[in-house]
């Protein structure tokens, strides 16, 4: 990928923060992508998340490893962005947790699923715009400060297209007592108005 905002993560040209993240800044302490949600790594997560290919998630695992070196981050655990118990019985998997696994195996940091929990179910976000994002998913989660308290957290999703999902995420386990929130995702959508 090119050089990224250094807040939200997208293709960004300049140094430091890109127009939308001096406007209406993210609330966590930043989120970094993988790829580009497009071509064979798109395929590949909808094969994953639509179709039971169950199996990529180690594939694609690895792909986060390697991002996770070239991101050089730091932290304590790696929590898996929940999914609701409907789409849980639904899929029979949670394909972030899945990639949290793999990536928890592959850098050494411990994964923690226990420590965010859904508490409402949303509806899907596709088709929102920002505003009717972060509300569609404000609430939603809850951390359990027995985990996350003065640890350096890094929440990991498969796609991030928004990070509305990613801030709700972060407000719970900042509420918990978390020192920091990060967003990691496989892949991330560039919407028409961003980008360099």
């Amino acid at each position: 990928m090119p050089p990224v905002c250094s807040l939200c993560g997208i293709p960004w040209s300049k140094e430091g923060r890109c127009p939308r993240c001096k406007e209406d800044p993210l609330h966590l302490d930043g989120v970094r992508s993988c790829y580009l949600y497009s071509g064979p790594i798109r395929r590949a997560l909808h094969r994953l998340k639509f179709h039971g290919r169950y199996r990529l998630a180690q594939a694609l695992g690895v792909g986060m490893v390697e991002g996770w070196a070239r991101f050089a981050m730091e932290a304590d655990l790696l929590v898996p962005v929940p999914t609701s118990r409907a789409r849980q019985r639904q899929r029979g998997y949670n394909q972030a947790a899945m990639l949290a696994r793999a990536l928890a195996e592959g850098v050494g940091i411990p994964f923690c699923p226990q420590a965010l929990h859904r508490v409402r179910s949303t509806p899907s976000q596709v088709g929102l715009d920002q505003n009717a994002r972060r509300e569609n998913v404000r609430g939603a989660f809850m951390a359990d400060p027995r985990w996350v308290l003065g640890k350096r957290i890094v929440v990991v999703d498969d796609v991030c297209t928004s990070g509305a999902t990613l801030e709700a995420c972060a407000a719970a386990l900042y509420q918990a007592g978390a020192r920091s929130v990060w967003g990691f995702t496989l892949a991330r959508v560039i919407l028409q108005q961003e980008g360099c």
